[in-house]
């Protein structure tokens, strides 16, 4: 610590003001109002009120706190304050209010998380270093000012990040066109026609369809001589017909192939389902049994947290579909379209709050059936058919009659070649993005942590503060701080 710094505990740098009477419960924010409505959200403003008594009496600005988010802000208007966790915080008059919430700020990166346990306790026992008052404003703006320079760094990844988003799109967007294969395919003589394709696939369906029900009369069977023991093994339903697709289905989508057909998800797969809607109990040591939390946005499964049951409701719920390697997951609930291709061969199952798109592997390249699945077709698709409750979903029946853009498998192959030689690109472009905001990340947390330990200012940034009117150590202003009590 320099000489003219002096050590305070944090707790004495602060007034907790009371907000007893005037904090408001989420349930009481309106979207819009005249009063801004302060809580330990994320964002600056968590809502409004009209309430003028709900004002809270306070010098600004004022430091909130975050107990259980452990969110740091420095508010300089009038407003109410939220609920539960909001802890307001008055800076005593020799202590800049900005500087103090940089410093709690990293008093607050120290504490490891608690969930959703108090942490203002914490930082309340902390010891903070006090420098003058003309060094206090000079950390502050040079913070502000090497924050913005990286804030404005941050924003170009960002913005790199965005475009790569839309870039993928594009790509997938011309690979469903033909257009990614247009040169490949000029060249071919033997290529399956899609209708050629369909019909195989019609074929496949309906021996696929066969074997099921061998599979559940051997499970009735094994059920009654079982005492017919829990619930009966349901039939399988019948592979679909599904309707043809007509131009009205297909107008707003560009033109595709010769030699290519628009057909629909349902008919191109052995079935799209789901399992039955009710909860099978869970069982220690079981088979893994998967809900969308589960289903990571990199396109991993997270097994370890999976609820686990018995091999009984396992081979019952498993006998109408069962997730296997090829297969696509689809979740149909909140995240809707977050689909992943299932590259394991471990036994599980997934809830009803996904789709499973059981990929006919033996005529249909299954990575084609899940770029297509990200494609702005089927984002256009799931928009069409979503239903908005209060929560987003989308039925089954819904994903089935997807429209489809068929073509041969060879070519399919090809497709998903020219999309993942482009997409690998655009990965290792996100990594270097990635590794760069983290980058930032640390170096926001530097800057605090020199600033707080007094090595942020060069010698002549100090010299000048000390030549500043009113320059004192910061032994004088700890006894104003005891003379003014505030």
């Amino acid at each position: 610590m320099r000489e003219d710094w002096s050590e305070i505990p944090y707790k004495d740098a602060v007034v907790k003001i009371s907000t007893s009477k005037q904090k408001l419960k989420q349930k009481e924010y309106l979207d819009e109002g005249s009063i801004a409505v302060v809580d330990q959200g994320q964002e600056n403003i968590g809502g409004y009120t009209n309430d003028k008594s709900r004002i809270l009496d306070c010098e600004l600005p004022v430091i909130v706190f975050g107990d259980h988010t452990k969110i740091v802000k420095i508010i300089s208007f009038p407003f109410a304050p939220g609920a539960d966790g909001t802890k307001i915080l008055q800076p005593k008059k020799f202590v800049d209010a900005k500087l103090l919430a940089y410093f709690t700020k990293i008093l607050v990166h120290k504490i490891s998380d608690k969930g959703y346990a108090r942490h203002y306790q914490h930082v309340e026992k902390e010891n903070i270093q006090l420098p003058p008052l003309p060094e206090q404003r000079a950390i502050v703006a040079k913070i502000e000012e090497l924050f913005s320079s990286l804030d404005s760094g941050i924003a170009d990844l960002q913005k790199a990040q965005a475009q790569l988003k839309v870039f993928r799109q594009a790509v997938l967007k011309k690979a469903f066109e033909g257009e990614l294969t247009k040169e490949w395919r000029a060249k071919q003589t033997n290529l399956l026609s899609a209708d050629e394709l369909l019909t195989q696939i019609e074929e496949e369906r309906e021996n696929h369809y066969n074997q099921q029900i061998e599979d559940w009369k051997k499970a009735v069977k094994t059920w009654e001589e079982n005492g017919k023991e829990g619930k009966k093994p349901s039939r399988i339903s019948k592979p679909k017909i599904m309707p043809q697709v007509v131009q009205s289905d297909i107008e707003k989508y560009e033109d595709i192939p010769q030699g290519w057909n628009w057909s629909r998800f349902g008919s191109v797969t052995y079935k799209i389902g789901d399992i039955d809607h009710k909860m099978p109990k869970t069982f220690e040591g079981g088979l893994p049994y998967l809900s969308t939390g589960n289903i990571k946005a990199d396109g991993t499964i997270d097994f370890e947290s999976a609820k686990t049951i018995s091999r009984l409701d396992f081979d019952r719920l498993a006998l109408k579909i069962k997730p296997e390697k090829g297969d696509i997951i689809f979740p149909r609930y909140g995240t809707i379209g977050r689909n992943i291709l299932i590259n394991v061969d471990t036994e599980f199952l997934v809830s009803y709050a996904c789709a499973i798109i059981k990929n006919i592997k033996k005529l249909m390249d299954p990575k084609f059936a899940l770029y297509y699945s990200l494609s702005p077709v089927i984002k256009q698709e799931i928009k069409r058919y979503t239903v908005q409750t209060t929560q987003a979903n989308i039925g089954i029946a819904s994903i089935e009659s997807f429209v489809f853009p068929l073509c041969a498998k060879e070519e399919q192959h090809q497709i998903v070649q020219e999309i993942e030689s482009r997409l690998s690109v655009c990965d290792k472009v996100e990594e270097s993005i990635l590794a760069n905001l983290e980058k930032a990340k640390a170096l926001r947390q530097s800057i605090l942590k020199k600033a707080f330990e007094g090595k942020l200012l060069t010698e002549h940034e100090l010299a000048a503060c000390k030549a500043a009117p009113d320059y004192e150590p910061a032994s004088v202003l700890l006894e104003r701080i005891k003379e003014n009590k505030n």
